[in-house]
């Protein structure tokens, strides 16, 4: 018995002292109506085709000023309370942030940077290291919680 209760002390030490990981692929797959889909969940009969690539979700947050660039599509659209977010479709913490938009009322512009070639291209000018990203007038949110979301969003102007 003080085996067993020992084994399972263990065994509770070693998964909370291991740190988290994330288990997903993203694949892409063309669907019936000829779009092309990226996800982790594909159908079973797609012909997939595995991505690879340094994009990840943010596993904590950071909030820094930035200066607009007059080439990115949020130039005009992110200016005082409106909030524009670069997301991918796998990423569990933008599919949060997004309901969390939609349970408060906040606009907000979603940009899928596997999806758009433009958007794409304005994240790597943001320096994206991960999603999501997101822009609340001249404040950029590396990751997402909804606590410090809302502080920078209601201090915005």
């Amino acid at each position: 018995m003080i085996i067993r209760i020992i084994g399972v002390l263990c065994l509770s030490f070693l998964l909370l002292a291991s740190p988290p990981t994330t288990g997903g692929e993203v694949y892409k797959w063309v669907d019936s109506s000829g779009t092309t889909v990226y996800g982790s969940k594909p159908p079973k009969n797609a012909r997939l085709q595995e991505i690879k690539g340094n994009i990840t979700s943010f596993t904590s947050v950071s909030v820094e000023s930035f200066k607009y660039d007059s080439n990115l599509i949020t130039t005009h659209k992110a200016k005082g309370k409106s909030v524009i977010m670069y997301s991918t479709s796998w990423c569990g913490y933008c599919k949060k942030a997004a309901r969390h938009f939609q349970r408060n009322n906040i606009p907000f512009e979603e940009y899928d940077i596997e999806k758009s070639k433009k958007a794409a291209r304005d994240y790597k000018k943001l320096n994206g290291r991960g999603v999501p990203l997101i822009l609340i007038g001249n404040k950029r949110m590396n990751g997402f919680s909804a606590r410090q979301f809302d502080r920078i969003y209601n201090s915005s102007t």
